[in-house]
């Protein structure tokens, strides 16, 4: 067996490993990239980029088909199910590829391919084939979609993220499990492609959201163009001819049936934390089966070991996955080398969902006991760029503290994705709504909207 000695053993070359690699090899320190997989990330692989793609189809056939109200006739919109995935297949792999050619770049002494397995604090074996000794490591080994136990009877009948896009054609029906970030971005884009979408979750909120009020509009802009059942629990999933059967109860205690071809299970993701020997590295493992981790430095108690992105089930998005991954890597390199570790201030949280109207959840939650603070509104719905393209629905509700300063928000609505940016750097910068209400805004644009919410909250602070 090969014997290796490096300062820093990153364990996974995704979005976190790539970035703890780096950066550790930046900081001087001897770092090795382990990777057992395909390797490409889940975001480009499985995750952001290839559900983009379809949405992309999707909008493109709902576009086509709703032009009438701008006097643009189109007729005979069809949609070829082999040819959009072929392109979303095509797209996806160059993504894939382009993160393939930077881990190919790397000598071949920082690269070792097989399963990583600790054997004590210090030491792990890489297969059958390599033995290494670390000063410090870095666990990055991703997340896997979880089957809920209902479905784990159909076979090939459930799908998931990591199966959806290999499909040689769109379903022929669909039933999402979760309303979530990814199911309902999936369940929208699919039922625009004239996929008959059931949409099952057991909460009472669509995409993230918890105002109540956009909540219950979500809830109603989705539902329209699919079946959305909150509330509902899944109770079995049996094979159907060449479909599904599923058993279900609904909000109100109703047994009710479905009958699809095909399952999304978009429940959530799982770290993938099975057969790495965490309990052998001395990690102390939470509720969660997680190790016990400082989620500033992302130091784990117990040991020089530290975990980064969705390994560590904190943030599972790309942008927290990189940081966390950079962080996690310097520091990684400053332990090998005894030096104190830096734990810096996380980011200011923002999540997104790239529906039709986009949704964005930014900052400090939704609280509706959260004592002196102030929340601005504005309703799409008479907002004079958002009328103009035809995308006049949903809301936006940010908050603030007493004396102004902008603590975080929620957002429905059109290019949300770069409003809920704006609201982000704001709060990052720790100012208030009177500074942004200061900045310029262009007319007519939706930031404008934005701007309402703002003046809202300095409206409301004249009155103390």
């Amino acid at each position: 067996m090969l014997e290796l000695d490096c300062d820093v053993a990153v364990i996974g070359a995704g979005t976190a490993g790539i970035a703890a690699h780096r950066a550790a090899t930046e900081a001087g320190a001897r770092s090795v990239l382990i990777e057992r997989g395909a390797g490409g990330t889940t975001c480009a692989r499985a995750g952001c980029m290839p559900s983009k793609l379809l949405v992309a189809a999707a909008n493109a056939a709902h576009e086509a088909r709703n032009s009438d109200l701008f006097g643009i006739r189109v007729s005979g919109v069809a949609v070829d199910g082999p040819a959009v995935l072929g392109r979303l297949r095509a797209e996806r792999d160059r993504f894939v590829d382009a993160v393939l050619a930077g881990i190919d770049a790397l000598p071949g002494y920082e690269r070792l391919e097989g399963s990583a397995r600790f054997h004590d604090g210090r030491n792990l074996t890489v297969g059958e084939h390599t033995r290494v000794a670390f000063r410090a490591a870095v666990i990055a080994t991703g997340s896997s979609p979880t089957i809920p136990k209902a479905l784990r009877g159909i076979g090939g009948r459930t799908l998931t993220t990591d199966t959806l896009f290999e499909s040689p054609d769109l379903p022929d029906s669909l039933a999402v499990l979760g309303a979530g970030a990814v199911g309902i971005e999936i369940a929208q884009a699919m039922a625009r492609l004239g996929v008959p979408v059931t949409v099952l979750d057991a909460g009472d909120a669509v995409a993230g959201l918890s105002e109540p009020d956009l909540a219950r509009q979500a809830a109603g802009i989705f539902g329209s163009e699919l079946e959305l059942h909150l509330g509902s629990t899944l109770e079995a999933a049996a094979p159907d001819g060449q479909g599904v059967r599923l058993d279900w109860i609904d909000r109100d205690g109703r047994a009710q049936v479905t009958r699809v071809a095909r399952v999304l299970a978009a429940t959530g993701r799982s770290p993938n934390l099975d057969g790495i020997g965490i309990e052998a590295a001395g990690l102390r493992l939470g509720a969660d089966g997680v190790p016990d981790f400082d989620r500033r430095s992302p130091v784990c108690a117990g040991a020089q070991i530290l975990i980064a992105g969705d390994a560590d089930a904190w943030r599972p998005v790309l942008h927290e996955a990189s940081r966390q991954g950079r962080i996690a890597g310097a520091n990684a390199a400053a332990l090998a080398a005894g030096r104190a570790v830096e734990a810096p201030v996380p980011w200011t949280s923002l999540a997104m969902v790239f529906t039709h109207p986009q949704v964005a959840v930014i900052g400090a939650p939704y609280d509706p006991d959260a004592a002196g603070r102030l929340t601005g509104t504005v309703d799409f719905s008479d907002q004079g760029r958002a009328r103009v393209e035809c995308r006049n629905r949903g809301g936006i509700r940010v908050w603030a503290d007493r004396e102004g300063r902008l603590l975080g928000g929620e957002m429905l609505g059109p290019d949300v994705e770069h409003l809920a940016h704006l609201l982000t750097y704001a709060i990052e910068d720790g100012l208030s709504a009177q500074a942004m209400q200061d900045r310029p805004i262009y007319h007519p644009t939706v930031e404008e909207g934005f701007a309402t919410a703002l003046s809202e909250i300095t409206h409301i602070m004249t009155r103390f």
